[in-house]
Order: C-alpha cells, then structure tokens, then sequence
C-alpha cells in the first residue's frame, strides 16, 4: 500500500487537525430523521450504525461522488492508504480486489503476485484501452498517487498484508 505522496503534487496528504476524525472523512452534519420501522429494521441488517448504512446505500446509488475525489490518501501518522470509489475498472484488474469501508469508498489490496509497479502498469494500460467516463477520473487519480509515490525522495511504497474475511454462504 502508499504512504504519502509527494508533497508538490494535488494528492500530497493535508495534515489532519486535531480532535475527533470525521466519521466519513468528509464534511457532515447531524440531521433528525423519522423513518417508518420496517425502513429502520431494513437499515440496521445493512449496518447497525443507521447513518452507515444509509451513506453506503446512498454511495451505492451514486449520490456520494459528488463531493468527494474517486481516490485519495487517508493519513494514519507517517503513513497513508489509498481510498477510493469502488468502479468495475478497478475491480476488474487482474490481482486486484477492493476492500469496502463503512463510508462505501473502498481500500485497494493486491495478490502478492501482484507489484505496485505491475499495477500502475495495469491502470495506464487500462487508461490507453478506453476506461469508461465513470472510471477515467478516479484510475487517473490512483495512477497519479503511485507516480508521485515512485517518483518522490521523501516517500517509500511499502507492500503490507490486509487481511480480508470471506463469507463462504451467499447472502439472501
């Protein structure tokens, strides 16, 4: 996974400010709903949390891009992850699976066969062959995150095990 980007660059990583992080990584306001039980019920099956579950419904309908970049750099201390929006060009990447977050963006994890330099070879591959409009803006995003990663005298590319847990029923 990244760390941070070069500081010259639109993605370099902003210092956080102090105090609790937004709940969404993003602007947010608290808002007073009456919502029939069913509604509610149907809710907390998706996520208990009742805001999670209805950002991540709304983010699945398309509402969410509005606001946010399709990729960017979340900061933990010295190091960072890329976020994104899931896409299907993404997700169909060889060797590429998208980890989701509560928020409904999505951590990148790569096979071990797979390098960070083999990926951002997959994803300027991907950008020559036609991305769709609804992809092209989040991949170019991810694609420049990884150059300026590479590229930088100030940041290391690390590669770090992410564990996923796999359901082995479907869900009905």
């Amino acid at each position: 996974m990244a760390t941070t980007a070069h500081p010259d660059s639109r993605s370099a990583i902003r210092t956080s400010k102090r105090g609790r992080p937004r709940k969404f990584g993003r602007a947010a306001r608290s808002v007073a709903l009456t919502l029939p039980l069913d509604v509610i019920a149907t809710l907390e099956r998706h996520d208990s949390d009742l805001a999670r579950a209805i950002v991540h419904l709304a983010a699945r309908a398309g509402s969410e891009r509005a606001a946010a970049r399709e990729a960017e750099l979340s900061r933990f201390g010295r190091r960072a992850v890329i976020v994104v929006s899931p896409s299907r060009t993404l997700r169909r990447i060889p060797g590429v699976e998208l980890v989701p977050l509560p928020s409904g963006r999505a951590l990148i994890s790569l096979d071990r066969s797979l390098t960070a330099e083999a990926f951002e070879l997959r994803l300027r591959d991907a950008l020559d062959a036609g991305v769709p409009e609804t992809d092209r803006a989040g991949v170019r995003q991810v694609v420049q995150v990884l150059t300026d990663a590479r590229r930088s005298g100030t940041v290391k590319l690390q590669t770090r095990t992410l564990l996923v847990l796999e359901s082995l029923r479907t869900r009905r």
